[in-house]
């Protein structure tokens, strides 16, 4: 089945659904070319390491989906660079969204994939295995769950339960 959704602008939805969207009041910043973009969410939790999410997320089939990373807000190390970005393009994926950081962003501003990320860190994250995937994730003032779906572009990250039509 396929996750993607149709984008709509946050600001429209917020207009039109105030009751069934939530802000994630973060500040990203955008890394890819794809500065729109929305689908089903999957997530993952993990602080500094990536090992897991690279075996079970990365190479997973996304479907036109976006992941959710909650790396506690950790700028020590990056977790995601151009090779992953790259594997997350050929494997489907629309975007991902990182309470953390990337590396290589030059690099990533030429992939045609949806990122969006606190900022970067040039230092590689642990490859130890630790986190956990599909499982719910907190930050900025909203609770994210496996499923649930996100609208994302230069005004900012949406969660709603369920795909909305303007």
């Amino acid at each position: 089945m396929k996750n993607s959704v149709l984008f709509h602008p946050t600001c429209d939805l917020n207009d039109t659904h105030p009751d069934k969207i939530r802000f994630v009041q973060l500040p990203f910043r955008d890394f890819g070319t794809k500065r729109a973009f929305a689908g089903k969410i999957r997530t993952a939790v993990m602080v500094e390491d990536t090992k897991l999410v690279q075996e079970e997320l990365f190479s997973a089939k996304g479907d036109g989906g976006v992941i959710v990373l909650d790396g506690g807000g950790s700028m020590r190390t990056a977790l995601l660079g151009d090779r992953m970005g790259e594997r997350l393009i050929n494997n489907g994926w629309a975007g991902i969204v990182i309470n953390g950081a990337v590396r290589d962003a030059q690099l990533l501003a030429g992939l045609d994939l949806g990122i969006k990320a606190l900022g970067t860190s040039p230092v590689r994250s642990a490859k130890a295995g630790t986190g956990a995937i599909d499982v719910p994730v907190a930050f900025g003032s909203v609770l994210i769950e496996p499923g649930m779906f996100i609208y994302c572009d230069a005004d900012g990250v949406l969660i709603t339960d369920e795909p909305l039509a303007i």
